[in-house]
């Protein structure tokens, strides 16, 4: 007699035979490769019981359910999309898997069952696409769903050009608090990492990363005043970018057409650069001209990068004012040289002819030395308003001009202001303002900046549509709204942002894309991925990969398409039907679930 324990020991004087342990399903197949592994039993006699045996071999096959393993598991299964990895490949039909947070598998799942799963038929499958530049430092503070980018597919938010949340010392905390126009919050922190934490403990449906500032640098030690740092001030400056790049900054960011940033030598962002070097940062410009002066720009930037030894990359590459849409072949043709001789040189851009800032970018810096209050005062003064009238309307090298080079004052669209009072004059042209107002485009512009006590949200008309798709197809460019990250209600209705933030990602997906096809859907996606990916540093983003994190976009590529335009920009994008960020769902059939598991991302991570 055998007889069986659980446990799987033997009794004395008896002879044990192993069981074999099926699954519930029936497999007989593998039942009798399970059984053939098994001797025959030996009655006491010492002779084979055969009769025994047959009859245990059948009842083991008909009364023990299949052999077979009990399914894979996994939180997620996508099946059936066309699945773009990001690396620039053609697609492949087939499935991905999320447990937790990381992408599990990729491939033929068979019958692999998901606690959720998705039908992805005829539909993109794609990592999370980079936003290279974004300006949702304070939108996220009111709402961290991040809507107009997220249903645009947008996983991970890149800040940091040239003014940034942190490091603040207590007159610019004060400041900060004081200028908050329609968004409203306390400062409830001082570094730089400190802000960046203070975003994911909030909650965050997007991740979100940063460059520091180096204008937020400079105010910190210097202020707003026109000179170089002493040797002092400048070792104070090196040392908060330390402390930044030691906290997770990506780089060094600039804006050098705006003051004070406009003050900063070449030699003084070298200094800064080197430290960021020291941590395998980069650094990011929007490069102190991108019209007249844009070749001298470039070769700024490309000898930063050579003599602090980094990469570096052009923020919102374009070539602007008419006159100079010709410059943009001799730009690309330096970074290609650039690139050629070994540095890591490249840039990013969004996929409009008209950019946004404020009417600061219309008057020269020195009247806006000492910060906002000296501006407007200066401003106020006949003498200086006539010379800054005068300067307005003239060609110059020595300062980038955004209103002489938009053409008219009619390409001016004025779209967000502090003073109720002056709201509704948003959507309309600097040059309607003026004609209701009766006096000079120049003079309306200095008004409006003294009435509203800020530097006036305007888009500027500059850039031409054969550039935008010169630019689209050269490997080397990504992609960045400049915008922040509104949802269409509440709050965000009171001003009138660019298009930008609402369309550049499906923009590019759907008219240069799709409609004009100047590149391919796998080149866009790794554009949109992995490319930034790479050259930030970032680890295990921007490919659908085993192991990496589960930043997934789901798409159709036949029917993405943007909405928002400059008279109505409060309206969505379609065709982005699902979002998973660092493995949760934050959008489900186009609608977002109200899931916040951004994180702050930082370089090497």
């Amino acid at each position: 007699m055998t007889q069986r324990r659980r446990g799987g020991g033997r009794e004395e004087g008896m002879n044990f035979m192993p069981i074999p342990r099926f699954s519930t399903r029936l497999d007989l197949s593998c039942a009798f490769a399970s059984l053939r592994e098994i001797p025959p039993p030996i009655c006491y006699s010492g002779r084979m019981c055969n009769s025994r045996w047959f009859l245990f071999t059948l009842v083991s096959i008909f009364i023990v359910a299949g052999c077979g393993t009990p399914p894979r598991e996994y939180d997620v299964v996508i099946r059936n999309g066309m699945v773009y990895d990001g690396s620039g490949q053609d697609p492949v039909s087939g499935d991905l898997a999320i447990d937790s947070d990381r992408i599990a598998a990729l491939g033929d799942l068979g019958d692999a069952v998901g606690k959720v799963e998705i039908d992805a038929a005829g539909k993109a499958v794609a990592p999370g696409f980079i936003n290279m530049l974004s300006w949702a430092t304070e939108s996220l503070i009111h709402d961290g769903r991040a809507m107009s980018d997220l249903l645009q597919g947008v996983t991970l938010e890149v800040m940091g050009e040239g003014m940034t949340m942190g490091p603040l010392n207590p007159q610019m905390k004060e400041e900060m608090q004081r200028r908050q126009s329609d968004i409203r919050y306390d400062v409830e922190w001082t570094t730089f990492g400190e802000y960046m934490q203070y975003l994911e403990d909030r909650g965050i449906s997007a991740n979100v990363a940063s460059f520091v500032g180096a204008t937020t640098v400079r105010i910190h030690e210097i202020g707003y005043e026109d000179r170089p740092p002493t040797e002092e001030e400048l070792g104070r400056m090196k040392e908060l970018v330390r402390q930044a790049m030691q906290e997770g900054a990506l780089g060094v960011g600039s804006s050098l057409i705006y003051a004070p940033a406009f003050y900063a030598s070449t030699e003084e962002l070298i200094a800064l650069c080197s430290v960021a070097a020291e941590f395998g940062g980069s650094y990011i410009s929007h490069m102190r001209s991108e019209g007249n002066q844009i070749l001298q720009a470039v070769d700024e930037l490309i000898r930063i990068s050579e003599e602090a030894g980094l990469p570096a990359e052009i923020y919102h590459l374009k070539a602007a004012g008419q006159s100079n849409w010709g410059k943009l072949d001799q730009v690309i043709g330096k970074v290609e040289e650039a690139r050629k001789r070994g540095l890591e040189v490249r840039a990013d851009m969004y996929t409009y002819t008209a950019g946004a800032t404020g009417l600061d970018a219309s008057m020269p810096p020195w009247v806006q030395e000492g910060g906002l209050d000296a501006w407007i005062e200066r401003l106020k003064d006949p003498a200086t308003r006539q010379k800054v009238a005068r300067e307005m309307g003239s060609a110059t090298d020595d300062w980038e001009n955004l209103y002489f080079a938009a053409g008219t004052a009619e390409n001016l669209l004025l779209v967000g202001f502090k003073n109720e009072e002056l709201k509704p004059l948003t959507g309309k042209t600097l040059a309607e303002v003026a004609q209701t107002r009766g006096k000079s485009p120049e003079e309306t512009a200095m008004d409006l900046v003294i009435e509203d006590g800020s530097r006036v949200g305007t888009v500027y008309f500059l850039m031409s549509e054969d550039n935008i798709r010169k630019k689209v197809a050269l490997p080397w460019v990504s992609f960045g709204s400049d915008a922040g990250a509104p949802a269409s209600e509440g709050v965000f209705l009171k001003s009138n942002p660019h298009p930008r933030a609402y369309g550049n990602f499906a923009r590019l997906l759907g008219k240069y894309v799709r409609e004009e096809k100047v590149i391919p859907l796998q080149e866009a996606i790794r554009k949109l991925t992995h490319l930034p990916a790479t050259n930030l540093g970032i680890a295990e983003r921007g490919r659908l990969a085993e192991g990496y994190f589960a930043d997934v976009v789901i798409f159709d590529p036949g029917t993405i398409t943007d909405h928002a335009t400059f008279e109505s920009p409060h309206h969505y994008a379609t065709g982005v039907m699902h979002v998973f960020v660092n493995g949760a769902q934050v959008v489900r059939d186009g609608e977002h679930t109200g899931a916040k598991p951004g994180r702050f991302v930082r370089r090497g991570e």
